[in-house]
C-alpha cells in the first residue's frame, strides 16, 4: 500500500475482557495522541491521513461492485446525548466517499419494529458488500434505554446480551468488520454542551428537553453501559472506549480506528475483467474533437 499507515491505536482504546466499570475511564484522556502535538493540531493530523482513509475506503468500495462476498465495515457509535455521535459523522465520515457509506440512526422503535424481535430493524440496515456502515446508536439501545427505563422484562434484557453476541459473531463470520465505540463523556462536559445549545440560537435545533431527563439518570446509564460492555465485549467484536470530552481527540481517534479496520482487510484493486490492450486500442481510436 502506497500510503504509510499510522501507529495502531486500537490496543490503547480496546476494552479488556472481564468486568467493566465505565466510570473508571477518563473522559478527558488522549491515549495515543502524539505528545509533541497540541490540540490545535488535531484537525491537521486528521487531514494528514485523509488520503489514506480515502484510498482504503475506495478499495473496499471497488471490491463490492461485482463481488457479493466482498467485506464490509460496521462502525457502531454509542454514547449519551452530546457525546458526539453526530459530530463524529460530520467530521470523520465526511472524509469518505458518500456513495460507499450507509448511515442509520436508530430512534425510538416504531410499532412495526416493536412487532418483531429487537434485531429485526438492525438487520435491515446492515452495510452491503463494499460499504462502510455507521450506526448512530444501535442494537445496544435495547439493553441500555430499555434497561434503565424498565421497558422490557429483566429476563428479556438478559436474553438480549446473548443474542447480541451471537448476532455480532455471525456478522464477523460473514465478512463484516465490527468497530464498536463507546463515546465516553463526563457529566460536567455534558452539562456544558447542553448549556451551549440553550445559549446559542444556532444550536437550538440540537436541543431536546428529553435530554435533561436522560441526563438525570446518569448513574443508571453508567451502570447499564458497564453491564453492556462487560457482557458484549467478545474477541471478534470488542468495545473501544473513546474519551469524548475533547472533540478534536474523539474525531482523531475514530479516524484512526477506521483506518486500522480498513487496513486490516488488506485489499488490493480488482483486476480488469476485459482485454486491457483491446480496450486501450478502442479508446485511442476515439476522435478527439
Amino acid at each position: 500500500m502506497s500510503k504509510k499507515e499510522p501507529k495502531s491505536l486500537s490496543p490503547l482504546l480496546r476494552c479488556q475482557a472481564g468486568p467493566v466499570d465505565v466510570t473508571g475511564f477518563d473522559p478527558g484522556a488522549t491515549p495515543g495522541y502524539p505528545k509533541d502535538k497540541q490540540k490545535e493540531d488535531g484537525d491537521d493530523l486528521r487531514s494528514d491521513v485523509e488520503p489514506l482513509l480515502d484510498d482504503l475506503q475506495e478499495r473496499l468500495f471497488a471490491a463490492g461492485i461485482d463481488d457479493s462476498n466482498a467485506p464490509r465495515v460496521l462502525l457502531v457509535l454509542q454514547g449519551l446525548d452530546t457525546a458526539g455521535k453526530g459530530g463524529t459523522i460530520r467530521h470523520v465520515i465526511g472524509m469518505m466517499d458518500p456513495q460507499g457509506v450507509h448511515i442509520h440512526s436508530f430512534k425510538r422503535p416504531t410499532d412495526e419494529e416493536l412487532a418483531h424481535d429487537f434485531l429485526w430493524r438492525v438487520e435491515r440496515e446492515l452495510p452491503r458488500p463494499g460499504q462502510v456502515g455507521i450506526f448512530d446508536r444501535s442494537h445496544y439501545e435495547d439493553v441500555l434505554v430499555q434497561r434503565v427505563d424498565s421497558l422490557a422484562p429483566a429476563d428479556e434484557i438478559e436474553r438480549r446480551y446473548g443474542a447480541i453476541n451471537e448476532f455480532e459473531t455471525r456478522l464477523v463470520e460473514s465478512g463484516t468488520r465490527v468497530v464498536k465505540c463507546f463515546l465516553n463523556i463526563s457529566r460536567a462536559e455534558q452539562k456544558q454542551r447542553l448549556t451551549e445549545r440553550l445559549e446559542n440560537p444556532e444550536k437550538y435545533y440540537k436541543y431536546n428537553p428529553g435530554d435533561v431527563d436522560v441526563a438525570s439518570k446518569w448513574d443508571a446509564y453508567m451502570d447499564a453501559y458497564s453491564v453492556a460492555l462487560t457482557r458484549c465485549n467478545s474477541e471478534v467484536a470488542p468495545w473501544h472506549v473513546v474519551p469524548a470530552d475533547k472533540k478534536w481527540y474523539r474525531n482523531w481517534a475514530i479516524t484512526h480506528l477506521l483506518i486500522e479496520a480498513l487496513g486490516d482487510l488488506d485489499l488490493g484493486w480488482p483486476p480488469a475483467e476485459f482485454d486491457l490492450d483491446a480496450e486501450l486500442a478502442r479508446v485511442q481510436a476515439l476522435p478527439e474533437g
